[in-house]
This record gives structure tokens, sequence and C-alpha cells, in this order.
């Protein structure tokens, strides 16, 4: 992978234990929940580049999710429910979070993890999603955490050469199959959401026969009201 990955990545992506994953991750989670405290209402400090860091074109924030499987979700009950892991700026410090985070692989239950460009929430309704759409490939359980790298590098490297039209990537983790998906701002520029697709097969060296649906965001949200408000007769 041609891009400014290449020198850092074998240095800081190791394997780490899980226990001492989770560990890192409720530290982290009881030290952010100190910082809010602290800071109330304050403005939010700028995430910038450290020193001699290598800085990427965009900040990005890491969500994670998880969910009752079978229950639909109000876009209100699922932003309470979503929770921001962290920002960053720089190569280095997307290592910093990424080498203590749990492997899509390894997570269990309905669970999600969101890679967003800071500012924009991993939400159909937020405003720069809310015209979009997003790729969707289905895999087999096992190739989740190779993917999900693979694709979250090819993002943050600006693989995808389409400007300011990603908006993130999703990887969802489900019982008989794992999920990812990229999301672009306009569903209905069809040159680049075919550069997108072809993108995305060339960085997960995916199978000619791969099946990938292009879905726009109004139809997942039409999908999603229809299901909650269908009346299960028993």
């Amino acid at each position: 992978m041609n891009n400014k990955f290449d020198a850092l990545k074998d240095d800081d992506s190791g394997d780490h234990d899980q226990n001492e994953e989770n560990s890192t991750q409720k530290d982290g989670e009881k030290e952010k929940t100190e910082r809010d405290k602290n800071q109330g209402s304050s403005k939010r400090k700028a995430v910038v580049p450290g020193p001699a860091e290598h800085p990427l074109q965009y900040n990005y924030t890491f969500w994670y999710s998880r969910r009752t499987p079978g229950r639909p979700t109000s876009s209100q009950s699922y932003e309470q429910n979503i929770k921001q892991i962290g920002t960053f700026a720089s190569v280095e410090q997307f290592w910093r979070f990424y080498s203590h985070m749990v492997r899509p692989g390894d997570l269990t239950g309905h669970s999600d993890f969101h890679l967003f460009k800071e500012g924009i929430k991993p939400m159909w309704e937020d405003d720069a999603n809310k015209n979009g759409g997003k790729w969707i490939i289905r895999l087999r359980k096992g190739l989740a955490s190779r993917c999900w790298e693979n694709l979250i590098l090819a993002m943050l490297g600006e693989q995808f050469m389409v400007g300011e039209e990603i908006c993130g990537a999703v990887v969802s983790v489900r019982f008989q199959e794992d999920i990812i998906s990229i999301w672009n701002k306009t569903a209905s520029d069809q040159a680049t959401t075919a550069r997108i697709r072809d993108t995305l097969r060339r960085v997960l060296n995916l199978p000619p026969n791969t099946i990938m649906e292009y879905k726009t965001h109004t139809d997942s949200i039409k999908d999603n009201s229809s299901f909650r408000n269908t009346k299960i007769t028993l």
C-alpha cells in the first residue's frame, strides 16, 4: 500500500492481549468521564498532530455501538447508544487508538465500530450523510478484522481519490456474518460511487463474483421506519 501508513504499520499494529485491551479501554473510558466532568460546558480542545507526527488530511473519530438484535431503533435511541471512543489527527495518534482496540473478529453480539471524519456522526440523518449512501459487503465469519483494517487504512490514506465525498466506514459484527460499508455524501453521483466501488474491490482484494450492494441512506431510513411500524399478530 503506497501511502504514509506503510512505514508505521509494522511498528505499532501488533496483537495485544485481550485482557490488556479491555483494561485499557475501561481506563480510557474512566479518564474520559473525569475529563468531561472537569471540562463541563467549556469548549473541547481541538485535536492536532503532535511534533514530528504525520498529519492526516482530515481528523477522524472512532465510535462504538452495541444493540439488541431484532429491535429497530429510532434515531434518538440510536444516538444515545453510540459511544465516541476518540478523535485523532495524525498517523501516530491513529495507531495509539487502534492498537488498543479489540479487533472486529473478537467482538460478540450485535456490535459495530464506526470511523468517521470529525464532525460527522455515523447516522443517516446527519447533514453530511443525508443525501448520500453506502457500499455494503457481507463477509463470512473470520474475514472482518483484516478487511476492516485494509478499508480504514485505504480511507485514511486517501486512496479513494474522490475529493471530500467519503464520510466514514462501518464494520458490523453479526451472528451469521459480518458486514463492512463505506459511506459517501452524494448518492446521485454515479461516477463517484462507481469509483468508490472499484477502489473498494481493489483494496480488499475481493473475488470478481463478490456481491456489492449500494444503498442510499434515504432507503435505509424508510426500511427502518416501515419495519418499526409493522404490527406482528400472534
